[in-house]
């Protein structure tokens, strides 16, 4: 996913803006470049590969200057080149422009620009807006009734930040699907595609809303609608510092972020989880009578937050006694499924700027569903689209694998599912202390278990980091977590992994199994684990080597597998957010030994914000 930097202000513009670069490059990028006005113009330079390239080129150049925009560019018209990386320019350069987003359009605009004469040196979808712009402003002379006649040309989702030429003491922002955030500082103004980039300056920000348009400049922002109007949008503070955005010692964000998972825990519950129930009525403007009346709930979203889903929908049935979908979201939104008054549906996104999640909960909504947002952005878009909003808490996750927010999402849900199960009487208040008073101590298990396993997930990793296939298995709450395990393992170190419920082994995978084929199993002691150790038992008449993920002291599975990775017992609903782990570990180490780039994945970005 591209990211965006804009800055004006008293501070040399390229040191801020290649320092935000450099919080974005999380996103996965491919190039990176930076206009800035300075005493010679507007001038753009723009190098393929890291930040850090760009910023010796930068400093090679001796560039200088009080206003500027930067990009990270994940290739997506035209391939990986200097010329298709942004900044881009008119053919009169009096515009640059930076752009995050699809305009899906940009063939039939092309074609009609350069029978205009406009002369292209790139092959991407952003040089014809840039290009567009600038035929519009020579005939519209105001900025931002130019920018409005540019939005209604355009077809498909982007944030853009643009430098005029002819006003040295602005730059302008239009946003259209793809997020985009301001920040404000005492006489300068920024903006980001991630408030990650602004923490070191500001942690004053505006989110922009579909169709908003803004100028900045020392004096702050003015932003209009799409129709053109002024308008005023509230200002919040980020509650993150940028602290939370370093790597703190460790050698990878990854590897922080899986040791930050009980912190992450904690967070999720305070204030909504105490010794003998759960109390999310702060939070949730919900009567009785409105939970009582749903019928089904839905669990819509993708990737990990979609494993998450399916772990909280395990709970969600068990305690609710509700029929209960968990769906990928770029499935859901396009099956003709029941979702009125009578549905509760949840969308579960990191980002909240997840595409596919928003063409979902937007089909559900207009559907009469009542729509929930678990998300750990404040102020994005599917935060301000629902009806409530249940927040993670979990702090900036900058590995693009997720980790931290696959806890923050089950523990959420957890949380949610109980405090429904005991309004809609599912649960009973022994019941509830029970589990309540579980949830609380797994804070501490987690960061117990995290100070013993590393040494030997290390050594177990080193011994299969040549593999070059694995299958995962699991049973009832085991079974998403073993296709987050699977996901983990293929995500950072490039490794096929495929994973499923155990009791389809035997509908297909099975033929899979051979010695050079490991098996890694999720098999704590529950209520299926006897079923489980019988797949085991199949899996090792086939020779295939067996690790896995069990409960401290069983000596019966350790009979039946080369390696166990022990981990503490808990209540069976409770199991995920302990053996979830050493699979994080595993796929760390292991893509480790690769010589994998772990916080930044070839061909993956952190959030999807296209089709």
């Amino acid at each position: 996913m591209c990211g965006i930097v804009g800055y004006v202000g008293p501070r040399n513009a390229c040191d801020v803006l290649l320092e935000g670069l450099r919080r974005l490059e999380y996103r996965g990028y491919d190039s990176a470049g930076l206009a800035v006005w300075t005493a010679e113009g507007l001038r753009t330079i723009k190098e393929v590969g890291k930040v850090a390239e760009l910023a010796d080129a930068v400093r090679a150049a001796g560039f200088d200057g009080f206003r500027g925009i930067g990009h990270t560019r994940w290739a997506t018209h035209g391939g990986v080149t200097q010329a298709n990386a942004h900044p881009h320019a008119d053919d009169r350069h009096r515009f640059a422009l930076v752009h995050n987003g699809i305009v899906e359009n940009y063939s039939e605009l092309r074609e009609e620009l350069e029978k205009q004469g406009a002369i292209f040196s790139s092959e991407t979808d952003s040089e014809v807006v840039v290009q567009l712009l600038a035929r519009i402003m020579g005939e519209i002379a105001s900025m931002p009734e130019a920018l409005r006649e540019l939005q209604g040309r355009l077809q498909g989702s982007f944030a853009l930040a643009i430098m005029d030429g002819e006003d040295p003491d602005h730059f302008f922002c239009v946003r259209r699907g793809s997020p985009l955030v301001l920040g404000l500082g005492k006489g300068e103004a920024f903006c980001a595609s991630d408030v990650s980039a602004l923490l070191p300056y500001t942690r004053e920000v505006i989110y922009l809303e579909d169709g908003d348009m803004a100028r900045l400049g020392p004096c702050g922002a003015t932003m209009w609608n799409a129709t053109g109007e002024e308008i005023h949008r509230p200002g919040s503070m980020v509650d993150w510092d940028v602290t939370m955005a370093e790597k703190d010692g460790f050698p990878h964000y990854m590897l922080k972020e899986i040791h930050e998972q009980g912190g992450v825990l904690r967070a999720a519950f305070k204030g909504r989880i105490f010794p003998g129930g759960v109390d999310l009525s702060g939070e949730l403007d919900w009567d009785d009578a409105l939970i009582r009346s749903w019928k089904r709930i839905h669990v819509v979203a993708c990737g990990t937050a979609h494993y998450a889903s399916l772990v909280g929908q395990r709970v969600l049935e068990r305690w609710t006694g509700l029929e209960v979908l968990a769906d990928i979201a770029s499935e859901y939104r396009y099956r003709p499924l029941r979702a009125d008054a009578d549905t509760l549906a949840i969308f579960v996104s990191q980002s909240g700027e997840t595409a596919d999640t928003l063409a979902a909960l937007r089909k559900a909504r207009s559907e009469g569903a009542r729509c929930l947002a678990v998300t750990n952005v404040r102020g994005s878009t599917l935060a301000r689209e629902v009806h409530d909003t249940l927040l993670l808490r979990a702090g900036p996750e900058i590995g693009v694998a997720a980790t931290k927010t696959f806890m923050g999402q089950m523990g959420t849900l957890y949380a949610l599912a109980l405090y429904l199960g005991l309004k809609r009487g599912g649960v009973s208040s022994a019941e509830a202390k029970r589990l309540s008073e579980g949830l609380l101590q797994l804070p501490y298990r987690v960061e117990a278990l995290l100070t013993r396993l590393d040494a030997s997930v290390r050594a177990l990793a080193a011994r299969y980091a040549g593999a070059r296939s694995f299958l995962f298995l699991g049973r009832g709450h085991s079974y998403p977590v073993a296709l987050e395990g699977a996901l983990k393992l293929k995500e950072i170190s490039y490794v096929h992994a495929e994973a499923y419920a155990a009791g389809e082994m035997k509908h297909g995978p099975i033929a899979l199994l051979e010695p050079e084929l490991p098996v890694f199993v999720v098999a704590p002691r529950d209520s299926l684990y006897e079923k489980t150790i019988s797949n085991i038992q199949e899996t090792r008449a086939r020779k295939a080597p067996v690790l896995a993920v069990g409960t401290e002291g069983d000596t019966l599975l350790s009979s039946h597998v080369e390696q166990v990775i022990a981990v503490p017992w808990a209540e069976e609903e409770l199991t995920p957010f302990l053996t979830v782990i050493p699979l994080q570990l595993f796929a760390y180490h292991v893509a480790l030994s690769r010589g994998c780039p772990i916080d930044q994945p070839r061909n993956l970005a952190k959030s999807v914000t296209v089709e």
